[in-house]
C-alpha cells in the first residue's frame, strides 16, 4: 500500500500575474449551488508553520461555459456553508 498523498489543487492568476496555488480541501453542492474549501498550499511543509490557518470559501458559477471561482459576498450563506465544511470535516477542528 502507497501513503502517497496527490493534494487537489487549484490555481488563482492575481492581477499582477503571480499565480498562488490554493489546495482544495472540500466541495459542497446543496440547494444554494456549488462551493469550493481552498487553504494555501505550500510544496515545501516548513512554509505554512507562519500560515495563520484560514480557509476560503468560494461559489463555482458557470460563466461562458467554464466554472470559475466567485467569492461570496453574503455573509449568512458564508456562515451556512462555514457551518457545513466544519461539520463535514470537525476531525480537523478538534480542540
Amino acid at each position: 500500500m502507497s501513503n502517497d498523498y496527490t493534494a487537489d489543487l487549484v490555481t488563482f492568476v492575481s492581477d499582477d500575474g503571480e499565480e498562488i496555488e490554493f489546495e482544495v480541501l472540500d466541495t459542497i453542492e446543496n440547494e444554494d449551488g456549488k462551493f469550493y474549501i481552498l487553504y494555501p498550499y505550500y510544496e515545501d511543509p516548513a512554509d505554512a508553520v507562519n500560515d495563520p490557518g484560514e480557509y476560503y470559501i468560494f461559489q463555482a458559477e458557470e460563466i461562458d461555459g467554464e466554472e470559475e471561482f466567485v467569492e461570496l459576498e453574503d455573509e449568512a450563506l458564508l456562515d451556512k456553508i462555514d457551518t457545513i465544511f466544519r461539520e463535514n470535516n470537525k476531525d480537523l477542528f478538534e480542540e
